[in-house]
């Protein structure tokens, strides 16, 4: 048994590393976070000092060359350019093939078989990568859709104060952080250099990927067709969002039970596999060579997947 003194002493030891822990992570990530949150637009503004060069450079870092060049591969490149992430070819090539050396010991350790487990790798390592730049486009679409309605005020604010729509875009582009800063700096860079307004605005539609952004377009190019007030109409826009937005975040939070019983359905099949493993390295050893195992795993997998789908549909909805 343990007396209270050395129940004291771990306590007091748990504490510490955890500050310490706390204390280098604020010293070491919080100023990278900081400068993370900087308008990508205006750092190479700052660079380069030639706004065609940069329209140039933040064209170029979105979306891989790799995939621009073949049309099977358009909706990938489009993935890409959604998530915000700038990958060129080799960097892709690189994950995946780590990605399909790593499933592939995994799998070789738990069939002890190389065709079935190369055969799992391979699909999972590109599911894998595909989850990723999901993910990481839905963040930023998140990102997006709670930044939108303070630049759109910005935007507002601007036209009340007479300038033209161009200006107060970039006014918008200066005062807004990644991902609204940048992308709005793209299209006003973009009417600067001739491009038609409705067509750099729908361009950005396509790179965002955000469905309310196409409130934005439709308002912006009737008024530049037919007129109209467009401070008031972007001003109701605004609110119109921020509302959306509210009820966004209520149906997240009452399905939040629903997702998390997901993630812990997902994982406990894998958990109760390496706990087991862990404890007793023979357990699985009768029937790992079992012709029947690929079978099973594949079907395991399978309806593993098929539930995650009915599940994410469950607590994911149009509204």
């Amino acid at each position: 048994m343990i007396n209270g003194e050395l129940w004291v002493f771990y306590g007091l030891t748990f504490g510490a590393v955890l500050l310490t822990a706390q204390g280098l992570y604020t010293l070491l990530f919080k100023a990278r976070q900081e400068k993370s949150a900087i308008n990508r637009r205006l750092v190479l503004t700052a660079q380069l000092n030639n706004p065609s060069e940069v329209l140039e450079a933040l064209r170029r870092e979105r979306g891989v060359e790799l995939l621009l060049k073949n049309p099977l591969f358009q909706s990938v490149n489009k993935l890409v350019v959604q998530s915000g992430k700038r990958l060129s070819g080799i960097t892709l090539i690189t994950i995946c093939s780590f990605l399909v050396i790593l499933y592939f010991a995994l799998f070789r350790f738990a069939l002890g078989l190389s065709g079935p487990a190369f055969a799992l790798a391979v699909p999972l390592a590109a599911g894998s990568l595909f989850l990723y730049l999901q993910r990481a486009r839905s963040r930023r679409i998140a990102a997006f859709s709670e930044q939108l309605p303070d630049a759109l005020d910005v935007i507002v604010r601007g036209l009340h104060a007479g300038h033209p729509f161009r200006v107060s875009l970039g006014l918008a582009a200066r005062e807004t952080a990644d991902p609204v800063g940048s992308e709005f700096g793209i299209v006003a860079d973009e009417i600067m250099f001739g491009l038609d307004q409705s067509v750099a605005i729908e361009n950005m539609c396509t790179r965002v990927g955000q469905p309310d952004l196409n409130f934005f377009a439709t308002a912006v190019t009737i008024q530049h067709q037919t007129g109209g007030n467009l401070a008031e109409i972007l001003s109701r826009l605004s609110r119109l969002l921020r509302n959306r937005s509210k009820l966004r975040l209520k149906i997240r939070s009452l399905s939040s039970e629903g997702r998390l019983s997901a993630v812990a359905l997902s994982l406990a099949p894998f958990v109760l596999f390496g706990i087991i493993t862990l404890i007793s390295p023979e357990y699985f050893g009768a029937v790992r060579n079992h012709p029947a195992i690929p079978l099973a795993t594949g079907a395991a997998l399978t309806l593993l997947a098929i539930g995650n789908v009915v599940m994410y549909r469950m607590v994911n909805f149009k509204f």
